[in-house]
């Protein structure tokens, strides 16, 4: 690692009714690979955006070099060499990939755009990061892992000095990490700054070599990694001695279905995107949705939520063969379903935490229907309560909250509504080990104490592990293998997933 790079001293900020930090330090060398973490609503968003000039900070000051900047927006923060690569992409997908990378700044010969020149150094910039792809084609005619890295090539040809990543991984499969972060290595030994935000605690420890961390706003200190082991960065982290935190984790017993089924799915398919897939679930059972990114865990929820209509086999509730042709039909049925992207599917930013509570309820209701505000309050202040949601009061954007609280009020919506079926996709993606290990139990604790059926679909093995008491295997948009039982381990998951014997 070089010289210190970047100083955040003494960094406040203030919103209405709350202070999102509070004296913060943060220092970045050269080279060096510097995590940020803390536990959703710790600040460390707030002080990425203080530092692109997003937000104006309230107060302490930031050296860039050794000189002092203080970026009124992202554009000003870019031409200090801050460049930042969000978990959503930012791009624009209709455009090629060398409109992308070179678009606001774009070469001109005689007038025009040289669109030859931006070919050529487009092809060239993605070739130096070992990304060997047609810079002609539109941006969406690749997958979300190409387009991370294109984000990327484009943050490093406008000269980066500092590169923030902001979740980059958590929508790549093992072998696109990998390939990101040879990326990484690559731009960390040309003596960029990178700040790496991530949940994945086994990336974090691989990749960084320091860790700042951010509680309730303020500083808890930064570490050398290889000096913090895992467990006592979880405990500064949520605040908690080390005993406490050794048993953070430990999901009791797992519940115990019912012989009654709940639902059947026999043989279901919707032409180009799943074929055959056999699914009996029980009531109060937590069953899980194995298998690698694409391989149709979310075609299987969104055909069970009437997001698409079957085009084979056939769907039984409760006995009664059923065809879900919509949502509203699927909510009939006593279905709830948390989709993966809570930004784009989930929440609607622009609306309060109390109205994204009652928006399923409300839409199952009707229109002509209206839920009277007293009774919204009560469902919103009996989630926020029982979820422990933080928020500032229940009339808070819902945009302005942590992910993990964006992740709870989307399943406070859907609790309202007493399903008998929660399908929860990805559910605790991008979000931290404490609210995670909540939500694990809250799918256990809804299976044993209200008898509801929960679909529980992660990425992250060891959780579905924790969580399932059945997991159904998919690959290439097929069912594959079932286990239940003791047989639920790492080990026969990934067989099942391989295409080996469990």
């Amino acid at each position: 690692m070089g010289d210190v790079l970047l100083k955040m001293r003494n960094i406040d900020k203030i919103f209405p009714g709350v202070k999102a930090l509070s004296n913060v330090d943060f220092t970045l060398r050269a080279g060096e690979i510097h995590s940020l973490m803390g536990e959703n609503g710790a600040g460390k968003s707030t002080l990425i955006k203080v530092l692109t000039g997003v937000y104006h900070r309230d107060g302490g000051t930031i050296t860039l070099n050794g000189k002092e900047i203080s970026p009124n927006n992202p554009k000003e923060a870019q031409e200090c060499g801050i460049s930042t690569v969000y978990q959503e992409v930012n791009l624009c997908p209709n455009l090629t990939v060398a409109e992308n990378i070179f678009i606001g700044r774009e070469p001109k010969k005689f007038g025009f755009i040289d669109w030859k020149q931006i070919n050529k150094r487009s092809a060239e910039l993605l070739n130096s990061l070992n990304i060997h792809i047609d810079v002609t084609k539109t941006l969406d005619h690749y997958s979300v892992a190409i387009q991370q890295m294109i984000a990327i090539a484009r943050a490093v040809d406008v000269d980066a000095k500092i590169l923030i990543l902001d979740e980059p991984t958590s929508s790549l499969d093992e072998e696109e990490t990998k390939r990101l972060f040879s990326i990484i290595r690559q731009l960390q030994k040309k003596g960029m700054g990178i700040i790496f935000i991530s949940h994945f605690l086994e990336q974090i420890y691989e990749l960084c070599s320091r860790i700042t961390i951010l509680r309730n706003g303020e500083l808890v200190g930064a570490y050398d990694i290889d000096k913090l082991p895992q467990v006592e960065l979880i405990a500064k982290m949520v605040g908690k001695d080390l005993d406490s935190v050794k048993e953070f984790d430990k999901m009791g017993a797992k519940s115990v279905p019912s012989d009654e089924v709940f639902l059947e799915a026999k043989n279901i398919g919707c032409t180009g995107k799943l074929n055959n897939v056999d699914l009996t679930i029980h009531k109060g059972e937590v069953i899980g949705l194995g298998g690698l990114l694409g391989s149709g865990r979310t075609e299987t929820a969104e055909l069970l939520f009437g997001v698409n209509s079957i085009t084979k086999g056939e769907i039984i509730i409760n006995g009664k063969k059923v065809n879900l042709k919509n949502p509203i039909e699927a909510m009939n049925e006593k279905i709830a379903f948390c989709p993966e992207d809570r930004k784009v599917q989930g929440i609607i930013g622009s609306l309060s935490v109390r109205e994204n509570i009652i928006l399923a309820l409300q839409a199952k209701k009707g229109m002509f229907k209206y839920i009277p505000y007293k009774e919204q309050v009560v469902f919103a202040d009996d989630c926020i309560q029982l979820l422990k949601i933080k928020v500032s009061d229940r009339e808070q954007l819902v945009s302005n909250l942590s992910g993990g609280n964006q992740q709870k009020v989307i399943i406070a919506r859907w609790l309202i509504t007493e399903p008998n079926l929660l399908i929860l996709d990805e559910p605790t993606r991008g979000i931290d080990v404490g609210t995670k290990s909540e939500i694990q139990k809250m799918a256990v604790a809804l299976a044993k104490s209200k008898g509801m059926s929960v679909i529980f679909i992660s990425s992250e093995m060891d959780e579905m592990i924790r969580t399932c008491t059945k997991i159904t295997v998919i690959r290439d948009r097929k069912k594959v293998a079932e286990i239940e039982g003791d047989k639920v381990t790492s080990e026969n998951i990934m067989k099942a997933i391989a295409g080996g014997e469990v």
